[in-house]
């Protein structure tokens, strides 16, 4: 499948390295590809420099958000929350029409420090903010409720965990859903239309306060029924 992941940091170069592993066409999209290329310094997490990852998966490309959503046949917005709409406007919404565009960003506010609150909640989620934005594309919110290592290799826990689809488009859903098993998840709940992106963002503020009572970010949730 040809896929275009925006977004250049810890989630995008997690997806697209996976996806390209599993023999997928994947383009990332960035703003100014030159200026990606360009960064020497280590990003905000110490993680390497967009260039230094890219030199290790020469089958994947970079170019423009516009230019990788043209191209793709699946938009996976690995944006930060406060980018995500930003990021699918440059790529267009002509570009995104009839797509399925599988959003995996978190209405995360750190403008007050950490741990941060969520822009958007109980009744509206970013999820819903971008299909209301393309209402041409199909939108599925999954992914992001575990970190980037465990979206991609879930089996690293050692055991099952669950994992969530939200969105309107039932074909879309049963896509992201194979890409899902494709990674190695074996429970994948569909919680129904867009409007339950609510609820697994929601999930963030105990995320994070698990993480600093764990003191890792390696877990995941478990729906026992």
């Amino acid at each position: 499948m040809k896929i275009a992941v925006l977004g250049t940091g810890m989630v995008g170069q997690a997806l697209a390295g996976r996806l390209d592993e599993l023999g997928h066409d994947v383009v990332v999209g960035t703003r100014d590809p030159q200026a990606t290329l360009a960064r020497t310094e280590p990003d905000g997490m110490g993680n390497p420099p967009f260039s230094a990852w890219l030199q290790d998966h020469q089958g994947v490309g970079l170019v423009t958000f516009a230019d990788a959503a043209a191209g793709a046949e699946l938009v996976v917005n690995a944006t930060s929350g406060s980018g995500a709409i930003p990021a699918l406007e440059q790529a267009g919404a002509d570009n995104l029409a009839g797509k399925v565009v599988l959003d995996i960003s978190n209405p995360l506010d750190f403008s007050a420090g950490f741990p941060p609150t969520l822009f958007v909640k109980d009744t509206d989620s970013l999820g819903e903010q971008v299909q209301r934005a393309f209402p041409q594309a199909r939108v599925v919110k999954t992914l992001n409720t575990l970190n980037a290592s465990l979206m991609i290799h879930p089996k690293d826990l050692g055991q099952e965990s669950s994992v969530f689809v939200s969105g309107d488009d039932a074909a879309a859903k049963a896509t992201v859903t194979e890409l899902l098993e494709s990674f190695g998840h074996t429970d994948v709940i569909d919680l129904g239309d867009i409007s339950t992106a609510r609820g697994t963002e929601m999930l963030l503020p105990v995320w994070l306060r698990l993480m600093g009572a764990l003191g890792t970010p390696a877990f995941n949730f478990k729906v026992v029924r």
